[in-house]
Formats: structure tokens, sequence, C-alpha cells
């Protein structure tokens, strides 16, 4: 529609300003979190060299589901809306129905139970990061 073309345009318009808020928020998670995950064995996003990372989203690879859902629970008992990411394609509804079981795809099955997305979007303040 026209509306979502001119809200498209004016973003499109502020493209550097965006990506840039989105990058520090981006590496602020980033330096302050690696000390931390790595002492939890927690993995953080790998943006491989040649290739140029779009700021769209933080996530963290927790050990296990059971984690995951207690970093959930901590973070929403401080106020902070964490939540998980992914369901796979193969088990929703529609992949279901498209003949995917449970098992077809175990390695996506199993980080999909691990993944965890912290808050990120253009507003996001230090306050609220810090």
């Amino acid at each position: 529609s026209d509306l979502l073309a001119a809200y498209l345009l004016a973003q499109l318009e502020a493209r550097s300003l965006i990506q840039s808020r989105r990058q520090r928020i981006w590496e602020r998670y980033n330096a302050e979190l690696q000390e931390w995950a790595s002492a939890q064995e927690i993995r953080m996003p790998y943006v491989p060299a040649h290739c140029e990372q779009p700021y769209h989203m933080f996530y963290l690879l927790l050990p296990s589901e059971g984690a995951r859902q207690r970093l959930i629970t901590h973070l929403r008992e401080r106020g902070v809306l964490s939540v998980f990411h992914y369901l796979p394609l193969h088990s929703s509804q529609m992949g279901q129905r498209y003949g995917g079981r449970p098992g077809d795809c175990p390695v996506t099955e199993q980080v999909s139970e691990r993944l965890l997305r912290l808050p990120f979007y253009n507003d996001l303040s230090e306050t609220v990061q810090g």
C-alpha cells in the first residue's frame, strides 16, 4: 500500500542513522556480555570476517532449554523481556501438514530449544541496556 511504501521510504532514507544506532546496541551487548557468557558456557553471535553484520538482533545460545527458561525468568523479574526465537519450520502446523516430523532436523530443534533473544530495537537506551 502507499502507506507502507511511505513508511519504508522514510526508513530507507534514515538507514545510516538507524544502522549506526543498532550497531552501537549490538556492540555494547557483545562487549558487556562476553566474559559472563564465556564463564556460563553460553555462545554469542559469531559473524565471519567476510560477512556484513546486519545488526538485526542479539541472541544467546544457552547450554540447555532449562538454562534458557531460567534466564528468561531471571530477566523478566528485573523488567527485561527476553524471548525464545524460532520454531523450526518443519515443526510448525504448516510444516507438519507437509510432512515435517519431530526429529527430522535434530540440530535445528536442539538450537531452537536453547536460543534466546535479548531486547533489540532502535530506541533501546543505554540506561535500559546497562
